[in-house]
């Protein structure tokens, strides 16, 4: 199987919604990386999970809004968020409206 490896915020309630819907695991070796619990992981990677979860499949990394667009692309076939453009479109609203939960909620940023 193909791996793909899923770096993201567990204390994001979107984060964490989006990554439990997707039905990868019957063509990929998906592993979940809660970047809270498992810090290190994602520093390796150099990018900002505050700007969007990481996603590497098979040693090709996506960030943000490429990352959600793979994922949906890979676990629904064609939808809303399959596109980069739409979702280079949608994303800085998605970015603002998890900042804007987790300050709600209490929770640091990463």
């Amino acid at each position: 199987m193909t791996p793909l490896r899923i770096v993201y915020d567990g204390e994001c309630p979107f984060c964490a919604s989006y990554v439990a819907l997707l039905r990868l695991r019957e063509r990929y070796a998906v592993q979940l990386i809660d970047a809270r619990a498992e810090p290190a992981p994602a520093r390796a990677y150099g990018l900002d999970l505050n700007d969007g979860m990481i996603v590497d499949l098979d040693g090709k990394v996506y960030h943000g809004a490429k990352a959600v667009a793979l994922l949906s692309r890979l676990s629904r076939g064609p939808g809303i968020l399959s596109s980069d453009r739409l979702a280079e479109a949608v994303y800085p609203w998605m970015r603002r409206g998890r900042a804007l939960t987790l300050r709600l909620l209490g929770r640091q940023p990463l």
